[in-house]
C-alpha cells in the first residue's frame, strides 16, 4: 500500500481559533502520535509523554473555562479533536475524554475556592485524571455501590504517615471533619497511573441519594491499584482496579454536597458519552480509510477490488454510516453547548456511533479479507477496540434503557 492518501475529514468549525486549533492538533499527530501507535499498542505502553505534550498544548481541558486553565472551547469543537485524535491512536483520544470526564465534577459542582485551588493543574499542569464510579459488584447498576465514606477528623501532623515527598497537613485542617473512603472500584481507566481520582462513594444507605463525590489525589495514603486488566484491545491503555483502603480526604475536597454525588455522576456520564461517541466516529473513520487504501491498490482478476461493485456498494454503506455518527454526535453537542437538554441524544450518540465503529471495523476486516485478520494492517486492532466501545461509560443495552425513559416514562 503506498499512493492511496486518505483525505482528511472536511469539518464544519465555528471559528477561525478552532480551525488553527484543529491545525494544530492534525500537526501533532502526525509527528508525536501516529507514528508510533501501531507498535506502541503491540507493547502494552501507555504514551504518558504524549498526555505531558496535550497537556502544554491545552488541549486536555478544551470545554472548560479558560479561567481555570481551559480552552473555552463549545463541545461541537473539543468532540472533533476528540476524533481526530482516536482516529490516530484510540487510547489517547479515550484518555482525553476520560481525563475531561474526570475533570468535570469539580467544574460543574465544585465550589469557586475550589475550582481555583485545583482546576488550572488538572486542566493545563499535566496532571492525568481518572473516574471512579463502576465497582466489581456494581457496574450498569451504578447507584448500588459499595464503596463507603465516613465522616472523621482528619490526623493531625503528628499522626500523619512520614513523608518528605508529600505537603504537611495544613494547621487549619487539622483536626477538622473529614472522610474516611473505603472500598474498590473496577474497570478504571488509568487505574493506577492517574494524578487524581474523581471517586462516588456511599455517604448513607438512601440509594442513589446516599452517594457523594470526593477529588482523591493519586499518591493518597491507602490508595492502590491492582495490576491492569489483560483485555482484548486497548493494551496500551490501562485499564484496573483501584482499592481505597482508609484513605483520608479532607471535606474541601468533597465536591457538592452530601449525597449529590449519583446527580453529579449522570451529569458527567451525559457528557461523557458524546466523548466516546466521538472517538468512536474516530476509529471507524481509521479503519473506513484503511479499507479504502486496500481496495484502490489491492488487484484480482486484473483489476482493483475497487473496481467490484459488492465491494463498492460495501464502502459505500461504511462511508455513509461514518457520516451519520458524526452528524448525530455534532447535533447533540450544539444543544449541550446551546444549554438545552441533550441526555437523551447523548446517549443516541454513544448508541449508533458505538456500534457504528462495531460494524465499520468489521467490515474493514473483511474488506482486507486473510490479511485483516493479520497485526500486520491495522484493522483487526480497531475491531478489537470497537468492542470495548460498546461497554464503557454504559453498555448499550443501557444506552437503549436510557433512551426509552425519555421517550415513554420509567418502567411500571
Amino acid at each position: 500500500m503506498s499512493d492511496f492518501a486518505p483525505q482528511p475529514v472536511d469539518r464544519q468549525l465555528p471559528t477561525d481559533e478552532a480551525r488553527d486549533l484543529l491545525s494544530l492538533v492534525r500537526d501533532l499527530i502526525r509527528r508525536d502520535i501516529a507514528p508510533h501507535a501501531a507498535d506502541e499498542e503491540e507493547a502494552g505502553r501507555f504514551p504518558r509523554e504524549t498526555f505531558t505534550l496535550l497537556s502544554e498544548a491545552g488541549l486536555l481541558g478544551l470545554p472548560y473555562d479558560s479561567e481555570y486553565g481551559g480552552g473555552d472551547q463549545p463541545y461541537e469543537v473539543y468532540l472533533q479533536v476528540l476524533e481526530e485524535l482516536a482516529a490516530a491512536r484510540l487510547t489517547v483520544g479515550l484518555g482525553v475524554s476520560v481525563h475531561s470526564l474526570s475533570c468535570h465534577a469539580l467544574a460543574a459542582f465544585g465550589t469557586k475556592e475550589q475550582r481555583a485551588e485545583h482546576l488550572p493543574a488538572m486542566l493545563g499542569g499535566g496532571l492525568l485524571g481518572a473516574y471512579c464510579l463502576s465497582e466489581p459488584a456494581s457496574g450498569s447498576d451504578a447507584a448500588g455501590l459499595r464503596t463507603r465514606a465516613v465522616r472523621e477528623p482528619v490526623p493531625t501532623r503528628s499522626e500523619q504517615p512520614q513523608d518528605p515527598d508529600r505537603p504537611p497537613v495544613p494547621d487549619d485542617a487539622q483536626g477538622a471533619l473529614g472522610w474516611s473512603l473505603t472500598g474498590t472500584k473496577a474497570w478504571i481507566t488509568h487505574g493506577g497511573i492517574a494524578d487524581f481520582y474523581t471517586v462516588l462513594a456511599r455517604t448513607s444507605d438512601d440509594g442513589a441519594r446516599g452517594i457523594t463525590a470526593f477529588l482523591v489525589p493519586g499518591d493518597a495514603s491507602g490508595l492502590s491499584a491492582a495490576a491492569p486488566e489483560r483485555k482484548m484491545g486497548m493494551k496500551g491503555s490501562p485499564t484496573a482496579q483501584v482499592h481505597l483502603d482508609g484513605v483520608r480526604v479532607p471535606d474541601a475536597r468533597r465536591i457538592g454536597e452530601v449525597g449529590q454525588g449519583f446527580t453529579i455522576a449522570l451529569s458527567a456520564l451525559d457528557s461523557g458519552r458524546l466523548g466516546i461517541a466521538a472517538c468512536a466516529v474516530g476509529l471507524a473513520q481509521a479503519a473506513l480509510d484503511a479499507a479504502l487504501a486496500y481496495a484502490v491498490e489491492r488487484r484480482q482478476f486484473g483489476r482493483p477490488i475497487a473496481d467490484f461493485q459488492g465491494l463498492r456498494f460495501l464502502l459505500a454503506d461504511m462511508a455513509t454510516a461514518v457520516e451519520a455518527g458524526r452528524a448525530l454526535y455534532l447535533a447533540a453537542a450544539r444543544l449541550r453547548d446551546a444549554g438545552r437538554p441533550f441526555a437523551r441524544q447523548a446517549a443516541m450518540a454513544k448508541l449508533l456511533c458505538t456500534d457504528t465503529a462495531m460494524k465499520v471495523t468489521t467490515d474493514a476486516v473483511q474488506v482486507l479479507g486473510g490479511y485483516g485478520y493479520t497485526a500486520d494492517f491495522p484493522v483487526e486492532r480497531y475491531m478489537r477496540e470497537a468492542k470495548m466501545l460498546q461497554i464503557v461509560e454504559g453498555t448499550n443495552q443501557i444506552q437503549r434503557v436510557v433512551i426509552a425513559r425519555h421517550l415513554v416514562g420509567p418502567e411500571s
